[in-house]
């Protein structure tokens, strides 16, 4: 049925619309057929590759619209209109008539894109359909319900693509769909609104559902075929699996084309590209919709492949006045069958793993995933995306049933479910630089006391401060070096901006204790990593101030001992489904290990800190290999061993400010790409890296501070994560948590660090600046955070667990 493409070439061709990327194949299409595409829209977008010139404007607009398109017609020739989406039907009509092209005259377009007035049509001219009534008020929800015959359908009037259609089993239910379709009926949810947002009730259609997909030129009937619509998700009309050819006898599919037939030449259409919705029935066929435009997305594909009959190609050669054959007795060449792909809850994506090589194996005639990771994802009654659909072909029923199922076996996604405490899907990112905040709208819903203003910069450089931290004898190693200097250099910087400041040594623990019961200080900033140069000891520097009733920065000694111990953060994090490596634990070389761990493992100790224990030796091949580093671990630093899957990736360091949502900062986040390294060396932040001078490292490893060339949803959802864990883990104040993102765009949750290093220099306060500050800046945030922490709370409120 392919046409000469010399007919095409060099033919202006008006396109109202573009939709959204799931119409790229469309613009392929065309462009492929060498139309020049002129594209009426309100704004330039991903169709750029395909489009010759663009109009824009509002698309709400329709005389601003067809004055523009008018003016540019009259140096620029347009031979023809072409639309594929319902929203823009009566735009296309209008332009058509205002420039004497072929289309869907105005007065049939309004008829068949207001759902009422088709089934007043559908009624006036004897065409079978169901009672129905309009409904303003409660008064008419009232009437609905003593005259029609429940169940009923509720829609709007100006709807399209089943958003909104809610079925309603009884009065009740009727009255609240009602409600509900009447405050989400807007031009914010969808644009098709901006023709109306008109409510209509009618009674429950029983049967098989239809489509028909017609061609029609000179009033003649050119193309029309039959495919099935299975089960459509009620209450909601979701669709899910569409065959061609129907399965439904001969007869049935004969009758269904008659009463099409029908309703097009009452409505007088002339020339046309058709999409009926219909269902057969006991009584025989009644038709649901008639839309003035070609089905949606699967529907080319099944039509092009099952009878070799291309519904663009045929379409447009329609709208251009050209010759179009009657296709008689259609007889298929194979079986095609679609599956649309929806979410099971409201969420946001947070993964997606495709067989791409599997699928190749398959007869996948079309695959198309409308989501990245990152995005929300709203079903009913929340919204109305869905995913995407996957199409598959075989020689009949049977086999391509089969072959769907295998189809749909290649693609695994994950939807983190919204809930009233996670933060996943509620930041927002103005650019890379700025912080990411809690929209207020979302979390306004919880119940939460008004906070505290923060102390005046002025009353608050008042305060004496205590630094607790770490000091080493002379010539200490390099780890022992960075947990010096930082208490010092924080000294310094409070002491320059007019602080009173007193340096507490917890490897002194007996003089730490003296000073702070007799050093008169108001709030510690707590530094400390080490009790009598033990890093296990970390959490009881906490316990000890919150003993001595001395506010403190950071975080609790509960959050700050689980921190230390990875096996435990890791059920946690699993529990609470964070996305995190696949992982295993063992205290004894003799515990087993589960066997469906995939090669390559990296092995660490589970209670150290700082990567100490972890080198690129961790990271094993094979089972001796792993054998060989469990024994290292185990053994010979005396610790238990966490084996986990090794992520091949970039790694992001989010650093985050605050305790609750109505402080929570994300800061630009950091990113390692490791790319770079030599062959042999494994994608991981070893101990060297962080505390030597490895040229090798020092040389390769390429950081970026902020991100670059990162898709913005993609660093929203790795902030998100990461917020989702500091909450779950408690942190308070400020804290890193470092996730590894795969080749695919997964992110995994590596650990969080409550008290992160914050010496100059340091990752955290290193994207603080970023935005314009300093060091000392950074320093009296954190201070600042922690006296509104207090402030108003019981003395130990900070001690219970979180609330997620």
């Amino acid at each position: 049925m392919s046409s000469h493409p010399s007919f095409f070439r060099g033919k202006t061709l008006l396109i109202v619309g573009t939709e959204t990327p799931i119409k790229r194949f469309i613009f392929q299409k065309l462009h492929k057929l060498g139309l020049q595409l002129i594209v009426l829209n309100a704004e330039k977008n991903w169709a750029a590759p395909y489009v010759h010139d663009w109009i824009l404007g509002d698309m709400s607009q329709h005389e601003r619209q067809i004055t523009q398109v008018l003016a540019y017609h009259k140096t620029h020739k347009i031979d023809g209109i072409y639309n594929f989406w319902e929203n823009d039907v009566i735009l296309t009509s209008k332009l058509a008539e205002a420039l004497n092209l072929v289309g869907v005259p105005v007065a049939v377009a309004k008829i068949v894109r207001n759902k009422f007035a088709f089934r007043q049509f559908c009624l006036d001219h004897g065409i079978a359909a169901p009672k129905f009534l309009k409904l303003n008020t409660d008064a008419d929800v009232a009437r609905a319900a003593k005259e029609l015959t429940f169940p009923v359908v509720v829609k709007p009037v100006w709807g399209g693509g089943s958003i909104l259609v809610v079925k309603a089993n009884n009065p009740a239910e009727l009255r609240e769909t009602f409600e509900y379709v009447r405050k989400t009926a807007t031009p914010a949810l969808d644009s098709q609104f901006y023709d109306g947002v008109d409510i209509m009730v009618e009674e429950y259609i029983d049967g098989d559902e239809v489509d028909i997909d017609m061609i029609v030129q000179n009033g003649r009937i050119k193309y029309a075929a039959v495919a099935d619509n299975y089960g459509t998700a009620e209450p909601f009309f979701l669709e899910t699996t569409h065959a061609m050819p129907s399965s439904l006898p001969d007869e049935d599919q004969k009758a269904l084309q008659r009463m099409a037939s029908e309703v097009v030449e009452h409505l007088g259409l002339q020339f046309a590209t058709l999409h009926f919705e219909a269902k057969i029935t006991k009584s025989g066929p009644v038709p649901l919709e008639c839309n003035v435009r070609m089905g949606g997305d699967e529907i080319y594909i099944s039509s092009r492949e099952v009878y070799g009959f291309d519904l663009i190609e045929n379409g447009v050669k329609v709208a251009l006045g050209a010759y179009v054959p009657t296709q008689y007795d259609l007889v298929p060449k194979k079986q095609v069958m679609t599956e649309a792909l929806h979410a099971k809850q409201s969420g946001v994506l947070t993964s997606v793993r495709v067989d791409e090589a599997q699928q190749k194996a398959l007869p996948v005639e079309q695959f198309y995933f409308g989501k990245e990771i990152g995005e929300a994802v709203l079903i009913p009654p929340d919204g109305y995306d869905y995913l995407g659909y996957i199409t598959v072909s075989g020689d009949n029923f049977s086999d391509a049933q089969e072959n769907l199922k295998l189809a749909l076996k290649t693609i695994q996604y994950d939807v983190a479910p919204f809930d009233g405490s996670s933060t996943l899907g509620k930041t927002s990112r103005t650019s890379r630089f700025a912080s990411a905040s809690l929209r207020r709208s979302r979390v306004a819903v919880s119940a939460k006391i008004e906070r505290i203003r923060h102390m005046s910069i002025k009353d608050q450089r008042k305060l004496h401060i205590g630094i607790a931290c770490n000091s080493f004898d002379v010539g200490g190693g390099a780890v022992e070096q960075e947990l010096a200097s930082v208490g010092r250099n924080i000294q310094t910087e409070l002491e320059a901006r007019g602080y009173t400041t007193t340096y507490v040594d917890f490897n002194n623990l007996s003089q730490a204790i003296r000073t702070l019961q007799t050093s008169g200080i108001d709030l510690v900033f707590n530094v400390c990593e080490r009790i009598h140069e033990s890093s296990l000891l970390e959490p009881h520097a906490a316990a000890i101030l919150d003993a001595m009733k001395l506010p403190y920065t950071g975080s609790n000694p509960l959050t700050l001992g689980l921190c230390i111990d990875k096996i435990r953060v890791k059920k946690l994090l699993s529990y609470h489904s964070i996305p995190t490596p696949r992982w295993d634990y063992i205290y004894e070389l003799s515990d087993e290990i589960r066997d469906d761990l995939r090669y390559p493992l990296i092995v660490k100790p589970a209670n150290t800190d700082n990567s100490i224990g972890i080198d690129n030796d961790s990271v094993v091949e094979d089972k001796d290999e792993l054998r060989e580093q469990l024994k290292r671990v185990v053994v010979g630093l005396n610790r238990p061993a966490l084996i986990e899957e090794y992520i091949e990736g970039d790694e992001y360091d989010v650093s985050i400010l605050g305790t609750d949502a109505d402080d929570f900062e994300v800061l630009p986040l950091s990113r390692t790409i490791f790319t770079k390294l030599p062959e042999g060396y494994w994608h991981i932040y070893p101990f060297e890296v962080k505390f030597s001078e490895s040229k090798v490292y020092k040389d390769n490893l390429i950081i970026q501070k902020p991100p670059q060339k990162v898709s913005r949803k993609l660093l929203s959802l790795i902030s998100e994560i990461a917020l989702d864990t500091y909450n779950i883990l408690d942190a308070h104040d400020y804290g890193r948590v470092e996730v590894k993102v795969d080749r695919q765009g997964n992110p995994f949750v590596l650990e969080l660090n409550p008290n992160p290093s914050i010496n100059r220099g340091d990752c955290v306060p290193t994207v603080f600046e970023l935005q314009g500050k300093n060091y000392g800046d950074f320093l009296e945030k954190i201070l600042s955070l922690t006296i509104n922490r207090y402030k108003g709370k019981d003395p130990f409120y900070h001690l219970q667990t979180s609330t997620l």
